[in-house]
């Protein structure tokens, strides 16, 4: 085995990694000085995006498991996998249900308490009868366990109460299923205050109380009800983002009635063991799945939705995002671009400044053509509005859409059928090959620009998203900008890039390279380092070779968000390797480059991460970075996130991630801080 073979094996599995990504989340619900709705907020998430994850990867991990394509020892690998995952799962589980209980105990001194079908008062029960009547009542439609043969063939990651009906003269009992209509009503019902505090019920505990209602004019009877959820292989993705070679192959190539089967149940721990069991045998769960005893309630990522009683006190205080001065100048902003680079840093910044340049081009005489990659399109796209309002205008525009943008298609298509209509000419990209880049060109006779970005062309993203947009002028990226789209329209020929790192051209390889002469110049005694802002690291090459440099002497430091396979701090192996990951109020997505290049410091922004995806099976773009006022701002925002030791915890490969130690300093309000004393303007 080569010394780099050894290498790759120091390789934590990107899904182990991602348990260990969201566990970060879930310690921030823990954090005491965290607002209360914050933290709600934060356990909402990890429970999205845990089921997530199991519609997603599991899936796809189980896809392997069920091929007879697959070698003995890439099934055992697998295995391996998954069952560290459900016992990582099974670990945090106890975790989140006690971080529950906690915030909703701290809740209860701000006068906000959740209440159950067995603590109310003659006015609450009277207000829930009619309640059901005025608008349950329809809503709620057992269907008898009986006649149901197959659990799965009901939707899945829907809440669902299962009830014992129990005649009071005969004891006899008989089972129905009922699914919680939390899409109509909203999970959480605000009912009659007393005692000074304000009251929230589950929709479920809404259901329970009613089911004398739902079950009237049967035979007399008690009832007892228990919640459980299950999550389904997603039948209609198949995952194009594995890091298994045949993956694509597998999930078109297996039997196709094995997908959409359950691989996850979560239900009530009371549950008695005779419901559990006729839950379990209708859904086929298999060994290898997923089978949890839960708590009471199921689908916590209705918490993120959870009525703030009017206790603003209680979450974070807004920030206003702010206008750069040279995007509310009478100048031509596009003038301003031509004379020096322009940046926007959102959500700090408002996206506004950038629907501002599309707006300035849709109506400019001198604009000729417009052309841009859509990745992620806001159910009101002002973006589209903007590019619409151009080809009325007589420019040539052309939209780039991605269709597979995952739990985004419906937006997407809706939105390129509008453009079409409007005379926008609009592309699908290229079938295989994900387009991921976030790329503007504007042709014009006064001088062409391009913008490149780190994030989605998206309003709702880019007001939690942290992502960087640069806008420039310079011919020698913008005429690069220009062949990315005609490499999009024909993807197969030879195209070389000199200024841009373009996917799946060659990005990988100038990314190893330039690994490659900082490990050169630690040898000879020179300065080597890089300073890294990505969201994940999964590509094994990459990998590899942040081992060597740091073995070589080469300061890495790395603020990452999300899968990392790499396990810092190993002796004579990875001790110079410092990574750092932020959860705060907003998501960290930005990729910034900063290689030490022998003193002549070398940026990049763009919009890929370091996994196979991105490198090998994707469109993706990052440009150079020549302008030094944001040359400057990169390394403030990279160097801000490794001091963090508020929201920045030490990822160590092994999934305790403990927060960094040292004076308070939390980036994300310190970025704030500079942007409101030196950008102004207030939006």
């Amino acid at each position: 085995m080569t010394k780099e073979d050894r290498l790759k094996n120091l390789y934590v599995k990107r899904d182990v990694s991602w348990m260990y990504f969201n566990h970060r989340i879930l310690q921030e619900a823990k954090k005491e000085y965290v607002p209360l709705l914050e933290r709600l907020s934060f356990l909402g998430i990890y429970s999205n995006n845990l089921d997530e994850f199991f519609r997603v990867r599991v899936a796809s991990l189980n896809r392997i498991l069920a091929s007879d394509d697959v070698d003995k020892h890439t099934k055992q690998d697998v295995k391996r996998t998954i069952k560290t995952i459900n016992l990582l799962n099974e670990s945090y589980s106890k975790e989140y249900t006690e971080a529950t209980r906690q915030v909703f105990r701290e809740l209860e001194l701000h006068k906000v308490r959740m209440v159950n079908e067995t603590q109310l008062n003659d006015e609450q029960k009277k207000w829930l009868e009619n309640f059901y009547y005025d608008k349950l009542n329809g809503s709620t439609n057992p269907i008898w366990l009986s006649e149901i043969k197959d659990l799965s063939t009901l939707e899945d990651n829907r809440i669902y109460l299962i009830v014992e009906k129990t005649i009071i003269k005969d004891a006899r009992s008989k089972y129905a299923i009922i699914k919680v209509p939390d899409k109509t009503f909203g999970r959480f019902i605000k009912i009659p205050a007393s005692d000074g505090y304000d009251n929230i019920m589950y929709l479920d505990d809404v259901i329970r109380f009613c089911l004398p209602f739902i079950f009237i004019g049967l035979r007399p009877s008690y009832f007892r009800a228990y919640s459980f959820k299950f999550t389904k292989d997603a039948e209609m993705e198949v995952d194009n983002d594995a890091d298994y070679g045949t993956m694509e192959r597998i999930a078109i190539g297996v039997d196709s009635r094995k997908r959409g089967e359950p691989i996850r149940v979560l239900y009530d721990r009371d549950m008695p063991q005779s419901m559990q069991k006729k839950i379990l045998e209708r859904l086929d769960i298999r060994e290898l799945d997923t089978s949890l005893a839960s708590g009471r309630y199921q689908n916590h990522k209705d918490l993120m939705k959870f009525p703030d009683c009017g206790h603003d006190e209680l979450k974070y205080p807004k920030w206003k995002h702010l206008m750069k001065p040279e995007f509310l100048s009478e100048q031509s902003i596009l003038d301003l671009i031509r004379e020096k680079d322009r940046f926007i840093h959102v959500p700090y910044h408002s996206f506004d400044a950038y629907i501002r340049v599309l707006r300035e081009a849709a109506l400019k005489p001198e604009v000729k053509e417009i052309k841009t990659t859509l990745y992620r399109l806001a159910k009101d796209s002002k973006v589209v509005k903007a590019l619409i309002c151009a080809a009325r205008n007589g420019k040539k525009v052309t939209a780039v859409v991605e269709l597979l943008a995952r739990f985004d298609e419906e937006s997407n298509i809706k939105w390129s059928k509008r453009m079409q209509e409007e005379g926008v000419n609009v592309i699908f990209g290229v079938e295989g090959l994900k387009i991921h880049s976030k790329l503007l060109y504007i042709s014009s006779k006064k001088g062409d620009i391009a913008c490149v970005g780190t994030g989605n062309f998206h309003e709702g993203n880019a007001k939690v998203y942290t992502d960087y947009l640069m806008m420039t002028a310079r011919p020698s990226i913008v005429s690069e900008v220009a062949k990315v789209f005609q490499f999009i329209d024909r993807p197969f020929q030879q195209v070389r890039f000199s200024q841009l790192l373009v996917s799946p051209n060659a990005m990988k390889n100038r990314i190893l390279h330039m690994f490659d002469t900082e490990i050169k110049n630690a040898k000879e005694g020179k300065e080597a380092w890089a300073k890294i802002k990505i969201n994940h690291i999964t590509d094994s090459d990459v990998v590899a070779k942040i081992y060597q440099a740091s073995q070589a002497g080469v300061k890495v430091d790395i603020v990452l968000r999300g899968n990392c396979s790499l396990v810092p701090g190993i002796p004579g192996v990875s001790d110079n390797i410092h990574i750092v990951g932020i959860i705060d109020r907003y998501l960290e997505h930005s990729r910034i480059l900063i290689f030490c290049n022998g003193g002549k410091n070398k940026y990049f922004l763009g919009s890929a991460d370091w996994m196979p995806r991105n490198l090998l099976s994707r469109i993706e773009v990052m440009t150079p970075v020549y302008d030094e006022d944001l040359k400057e701002d990169l390394r403030r925002t990279v160097e801000y996130g490794l001091r963090d030791t508020t929201n920045g915890r030490l990822v160590d490969g092994k999934g305790t991630d403990q927060l960094q130690q040292g004076e308070l300093f939390r980036s994300q309000e310190e970025l704030y801080k500079y942007y409101l004393q030196h950008n102004g303007n207030e939006q």
